[in-house]
C-alpha cells in the first residue's frame, strides 16, 4: 500500500471510532437516571463502601458512621445541560476504549510479525485489565473517601457546604482516571523490562525509596489529610509496585533468551 491508501485507511479507523463513541455516548445521554445514578451514588449514605464500613464496625462493637448526604447545587443555567453531554462523552470514551483499541489494533496489526503481534496483545488485554480496575478502585474506594471527607469538612460552623455541579463532576473524573492511569504502573515496568530498560533487581533494590514516593504521590491524589484514607490509597500502590517486580524479567533471564536466540539462528 502507498502512503495514501495507508493515510485512507486510518481515515476510515478513526471515522469507525468516532461513531463507536458517539453511539455509546447517545445511550449514556438518553439513560440519564443511569448515568448520573452512577456520578452520585457516592454521595448518598447508603453507597457501598458506607454499608461496609458499617458492617465492619458492628463487627467491632463501634458505632456506624454519621448519616452522610450531599447536597449538590447548580449556580450556572447551561451547566446542566453541558455536563449531561460531557459526562455522556466521559462515560462512553471510558466504556468504548477496547473497541476503540481494536479497530487501531486492526490498522497496526498487519505490519507486525506473529511474535509481535502476540505481545501486542498481551500489553493491550494487560493495559486494560489494570486501568478497568484502577477506575472501579477510584470509584468505590477513592472518590467516597475523598467526598465524605471534603464534603462534611468545615472551618467553622456556620460556614455550611454548598457543593456545586461542576465541581463534583470535575472531581469525580479527575481522581478515577488518574488512578485508572496510575494503575498502569505494571503495564508499563513490563513493557520498560521488556525492552531491556527496566530490570527485577533494579526494583528490588529501590524498594524502600518507591515506599516512601507512593505515599507522597498517595498524599496529591487524595485531598484528604487523615491517615486512613493515606493508607487506603497508598497501599494499593504499593501493591502495584510489587506486581511490577513480578513482572519485569531478570538480567539473567534476558541473557539466557538471548543466547537461545542466537543458538536458534545458527541452527536454522
Amino acid at each position: 500500500m502507498t502512503f495514501w491508501e495507508h493515510l485512507d485507511e486510518l481515515r476510515k479507523v478513526l471515522f469507525r471510532s468516532a461513531l463507536v463513541l458517539l453511539g455509546v455516548a447517545i445511550v449514556f445521554f438518553i439513560f440519564k437516571d443511569f448515568t448520573f445514578g452512577i456520578v452520585f451514588g457516592p454521595s448518598d449514605g447508603n453507597f457501598a463502601l458506607y454499608r461496609f464500613a458499617n458492617y465492619l464496625l458492628g463487627l467491632f462493637g463501634q458505632p456506624p458512621l454519621e448519616p452522610f448526604k450531599l447536597n449538590v447545587i447548580n449556580i450556572d443555567l447551561p451547566a446542566q445541560f453541558f455536563i449531561h453531554i460531557s459526562t455522556s462523552f466521559y462515560f462512553a470514551f471510558v466504556v468504548s476504549t477496547p473497541v476503540i483499541l481494536y479497530f487501531l489494533w486492526t490498522f497496526v496489526s498487519p505490519a507486525l510479525y506473529p511474535r509481535e503481534k502476540r505481545a501486542a496483545v498481551k500489553a493491550f488485554a494487560l493495559a486494560a485489565v489494570f486501568f478497568y480496575t484502577g477506575v472501579l478502585v477510584g470509584y468505590f474506594l477513592l472518590f467516597p473517601l475523598t467526598l465524605r471527607f471534603l464534603g462534611t469538612y468545615q472551618v467553622m460552623e456556620d460556614v455550611t457546604n454548598q457543593i456545586s455541579l461542576k465541581s463534583y463532576i470535575s472531581t469525580f473524573f479527575s481522581l478515577i482516571l488518574i488512578l485508572g492511569l496510575v494503575f498502569e504502573l505494571p503495564t508499563v515496568a513490563a513493557l520498560l523490562s521488556k525492552l531491556g530498560l527496566l530490570y527485577k533487581h533494579t526494583l528490588k533494590k529501590y524498594r524502600r525509596h518507591a515506599f516512601v514516593v507512593l505515599l507522597i504521590l498517595a498524599a496529591i491524589i487524595t485531598p484528604t489529610g487523615d491517615p486512613f484514607t493515606l493508607m487506603a490509597v497508598g497501599l494499593p500502590l504499593y501493591g502495584l509496585y510489587e506486581i511490577s517486580i513480578l513482572m519485569c524479567r531478570s538480567r539473567k533471564a534476558e541473557e539466557s533468551d538471548a543466547e537461545s536466540s542466537v543458538n536458534q539462528e545458527e541452527k536454522e
